[in-house]
């Protein structure tokens, strides 16, 4: 996947499988990869961002499961030729984890809402 590239933050209260299930799907969601496009191989991707083979295999079994992707035999994993729309019920529990997953961290409403408008920001460009 040459582009959009993906980006895992360590120091986040997010588990970095969920970090890339989530770009991704949102990525498909935009249309910025469209169907039948390749992602990276589960080790190169581990490579490119610096964590485990697991935690990429765990992401990708999750948006196969979703319908998102579809791993083949000699093909890798692609997106869907025809991805599921986006799932309002699931976008809402992820956030409402992230913040759970926060406060927990003993991060306050402010830091909260300001990482929130950072994700936005970044995810406008």
């Amino acid at each position: 996947m040459n582009s959009p590239s993906l980006e895992v933050d360590l120091r986040s209260p997010v588990p970095p499988f969920e970090q890339i299930r989530a770009q991704v799907a949102a990525h498909v969601g935009a249309g910025t990869l469209a169907p039948g496009s390749a992602l990276p191989s589960v080790r190169t991707l581990a490579a490119d961002l610096g964590i485990a083979p697991g935690t990429v295999a765990r992401a990708y079994r999750e948006l196969e499961a979703a319908g998102v992707v579809q791993t083949l035999r000699g093909r890798g994993t692609r997106v869907a030729d025809t991805p599921p729309g986006p799932d309002e019920a699931a976008v809402e529990r992820t956030l409402r984890e992230a913040v759970q997953a926060a406060r927990a961290a003993g991060w306050d409403a402010d830091r909260v809402r300001r990482t929130v408008a950072q994700a936005l920001d970044a995810a406008a460009r």
